[in-house]
């Protein structure tokens, strides 16, 4: 007896389960048969309950409603696809289909809320980037009925991006609460918040129009402590910009700091050793492309001796069949170099066309970090300002530590000692002219991975380079590093206050008061001018 009892118990649990799990795969009937009434908030109300059930059928329903599949007959709502059909409601199959199908008609009203629902439905889908793009489309435009997805998202999201900002939404949907102490929740919790679109949230009831004292006061509160958070996050992008714009300017300078620093010259062509570079690396990028494709993430390691050995060799070339010439005559020295810059534009675009050319970035320069909320460092930037203190510091060890460093050294600070040392002066110029269109040449390949390349790549940056160059000090590597990076600094700092073209021209003001008052520059003048 008992045996038979218990058997009879086992059929009945499982009955029940079956059952269980038949409604939970179904929608209730009557909702679903709502879609097609002749009422549009009736409408509207049933789009709002499917998404809140977050049944699994519901995305099937809906998307036969926006596909124009859903029709209905003697109040049964059926999805008909190629003659086929199937109960809306349940998904079990419906054949034949009976007489009188009407189809579920949309109108602009239902079809923007039918969006909005099927964003939100998105929440739920294992593709984070499907999550992540309906956050998004949700965010300001999310209503109360999606309250229970929302939080049933939330309770299951794992990616830590998609859950904050999926937080703000269920936060946002709080605010709207007739219960005060949900309200209240709600705007501590936007409060601690780094996310910019929380003070969006909070600012509504924050004025007079919040009928709560306490809401507005905590409000008020949360903007406070907000815009606090907001200010050193934006302090802390400024400050990267600056370091950033900074490195490209001492990259770009740090040739020019050899070349008219150390030896004198007046180089007009620096800008165009920049550009040599930058083609440089698009051509190795090409050949990598065209005959390594699997290594073309290495690429760089190519492209980055090579440009500063292509741009080296045409500043030596240059040295020796003009420069070398004109050695203390640095107007003709400014003429012949600016010539020779027009011959190298006009041979490049000859070349490579007069169109820019686009260097692509190694996948792991691609994208960026998010330290702050809102506040990205891209991975090419933040290469770039490594990049940059490698190569100050690679200069600073062969100018201090080696035999070439030296001959350099002591062929500025006294040619004619030099030369009765044994010093071969006329092959020290061709190096280290050499040397310094070489750095130009590294240069234009870190500029080709944050822009495109152009002939006209070196003209942006030749004017800014004698200005870090004259600023830091003539002569003076360290005095070049200093003033790149306070010009890169000040530039973004007044470019956010009054706009780009204002920051250039104060900047351009204080250079020049700055050397009228000052002119050896932020370190003494050091270099053949004291010869005399």
């Amino acid at each position: 007896m008992n045996a038979a009892l218990l058997r009879s118990v086992v059929v009945v649990l499982c009955v029940l389960a079956a059952c269980a799990s038949t409604r939970a795969l179904a929608l209730d009937a009557a909702i679903v048969a709502r879609l097609a009434s002749d009422d549009g908030d009736e409408r509207v109300a049933a789009v709002r309950a499917i998404v809140a059930s977050g049944d699994e059928r519901a995305p099937v329903v809906l998307k036969a409603l926006a596909d124009g599949e859903l029709q209905v007959a003697a109040g049964r709502v059926l999805i008909v696809k190629e003659g086929n059909g199937v109960d809306a409601a349940t998904g079990s199959a419906v054949s034949p289909l009976p007489d009188g199908l009407e189809d579920v008609m949309l109108n602009n009203r239902l079809r923007g809320e039918l969006d909005r629902a099927r964003a939100a439905l998105k929440l739920l889908a294992p593709d984070p980037e499907a999550r992540r793009a309906a956050v998004k489309e949700l965010s300001g435009t999310a209503d109360e009925s999606m309250a229970p997805l929302v939080r049933k998202a939330l309770a299951a999201e794992k990616d830590p991006g998609i859950k904050a900002s999926l937080a703000m939404v269920a936060a946002g949907l709080n605010l709207r609460s007739a219960d005060k102490a949900t309200r209240l929740a709600a705007v501590r919790e936007l409060s601690g918040s780094s996310n910019p679109s929380s003070k969006t949230l909070l600012i509504p009831l924050a004025d007079a129009s919040e009928p709560d004292e306490d809401v507005r006061r905590e409000a008020r509160d949360g903007l406070k402590a907000i815009e606090a958070r907001l200010s050193r996050a934006e302090f802390v992008g400024l400050a990267f910009s600056g370091v950033s714009l900074g490195s490209i300017l001492l990259l770009a300078a740090l040739g020019l700091a050899i070349t008219y620093g150390l030896m004198g010259v007046i180089n007009m062509a620096h800008g165009e050793l920049i550009m040599i570079g930058a083609y440089t690396t698009y051509v190795v990028q090409n050949l990598f492309r065209a005959h390594l494709p699997g290594a073309f993430d290495w690429y760089l390691a190519l492209a980055v001796p090579a440009s500063f050995m292509v741009s080296g060799l045409v500043g030596m070339a240059l040295e020796r069949s003009v420069i070398r010439w004109l050695y203390g005559r640095p107007l003709e020295t400014l003429l012949a170099t600016w010539g020779i810059s027009l011959v190298l534009i006009q041979g490049v675009r000859t070349i490579f066309g007069a169109q820019n050319v686009q260097v692509e970035n190694p996948a792991f320069m691609s994208g960026g970090v998010e330290i702050l909320s809102g506040i990205v460092l891209p991975f090419s930037r933040i290469a770039i300002v490594g990049f940059a203190a490698a190569v100050v510091a690679g200069i600073a060890l062969l100018l201090s530590r080696t035999r070439i460093g030296l001959f350099v050294r002591g062929v500025t600070q006294n040619r004619a000692m030099a030369a009765c040392m044994g010093v071969p002066t006329a092959r020290v110029d061709m190096w280290a002219f050499g040397l310094g269109s070489g750095l130009a040449g590294l240069a234009g390949c870190a500029l080709s991975q944050i822009g495109n390349v152009g002939p006209d790549l070196g003209q942006s940056y030749i004017v800014d380079s004698f200005m870090v160059v004259v600023l830091g000090g003539v002569g003076q590597l360290a005095g070049t590093v200093y003033a790149a990076l306070g010009l890169g600094f000040a530039n973004k700092l007044l470019e956010s206050w009054s706009g780009a073209v204002i920051a250039k021209i104060v900047v351009l003001a204080f250079i020049i008061v700055f050397i009228q008052k000052r002119p050896q520059g932020l370190f003494a003048l050091k270099g053949r001018a004291l010869e005399s």
